[in-house]
């Protein structure tokens, strides 16, 4: 199901944003972009969204800015500066050089100066940041499933209830046509053997076979149940994607027998009528969670 949601969670001069986008798919599929410091925490925040969705493929941006405070987000590694300067001075000493340590030649060494990110105290905040405004993202997202999963419901329902009216008429046409079915294989049977000696018991028998192979009584009464069934997976608060999926394939199932069974261009014609509708239901399907 499609969707988007945008969460926000700030603490002292630390600002994380994080926006989540959601597509149509049958499974679950879930791609984030972290900052590079906290690419080791993307199967904890996996994690945390997997708890709210179960379908669909995310696509999760996380940013984090820090407020303007004039200073450079970096400090001195005053371990570092001093054993360099150490270094130093005891090289002056063995080569003979009488020339004063200076900043220039500390700062010669690339590692002198660390990032505050690399403050594991910095980084829990900032994390902590992240998991709460992926919660409001999540939450905003499922709000707006929500409204979009309404107007889904409605609809296969809809559609759903067209079927059922659809087997309707099957059944109508069904109705009381056992004895003519049987009447017309009586007569053609007799017109392809033309025997006039031919046991009419046995043509009986065959012809109540033939009948009784072309009856889709149990086919709609099982097509009736999956209605009922698809109906009522939409209206649980469990999620029924999955189930919906499957209703959708045996319900496709009972319409085929339905159609190669009837051998009648009226039922035929409804049976395409409501394999049309399915098809819709089929591809709203794949955006139930």
């Amino acid at each position: 199901m499609t969707g988007f949601g945008r969460g926000e969670a700030a603490d002292n001069g630390l600002n994380a944003t994080v926006e989540i986008k959601s597509l149509n798919s049958r499974y679950l599929d879930i791609s984030i972009r972290l900052p590079q410091r906290l690419q080791h925490k993307e199967l904890e925040l996996k994690e945390l969204l997997q708890k709210s969705v179960n379908r669909g493929k995310f696509n999760v941006s996380v940013n984090i800015s820090e407020r303007e405070s004039g200073e450079p987000p970096i400090v001195v590694d005053e371990t570092k500066v001093k054993a360099y300067a150490k270094l130093l001075r005891e090289l002056k000493e063995t080569a003979g050089i009488d020339e004063p340590l200076s900043i220039k030649n500390i700062m010669s060494f690339g590692d002198v100066f660390i990032t505050q990110e690399d403050d594991e105290k910095i980084l829990n905040t900032k994390w902590n940041l992240v998991k709460s405004a992926t919660e409001n993202a999540v939450k905003n997202l499922m709000e707006m499933r929500t409204q979009e999963g309404g107007q889904l419901e409605k609809d296969l329902k809809e559609r759903i209830t067209s079927i059922d009216t659809t087997l309707d008429d099957v059944i109508e046409i069904t109705n009381g046509r056992g004895e003519e079915v049987r009447k017309k294989l009586h007569e053609r049977i007799k017109q392809l053997i033309g025997d006039e000696n031919l046991d009419e018991d046995r043509l009986e028998m065959e012809v109540v076979i033939m009948a009784d192979k072309m009856d889709i009584t149990e086919e709609t009464v099982r097509l009736r149940a999956h209605l009922k069934f698809f109906i009522e997976a939409i209206d649980q608060p469990e999620p029924a994607g999955r189930r919906l999926n499957f209703l959708t394939q045996e319900i496709n199932r009972e319409l085929n027998t339905i159609g190669s069974k009837a051998n009648d261009s009226g039922i035929a014609h409804h049976i395409v009528k409501a394999k049309e509708m399915l098809e819709q239901i089929r591809e709203q399907v794949q955006n139930v969670e």
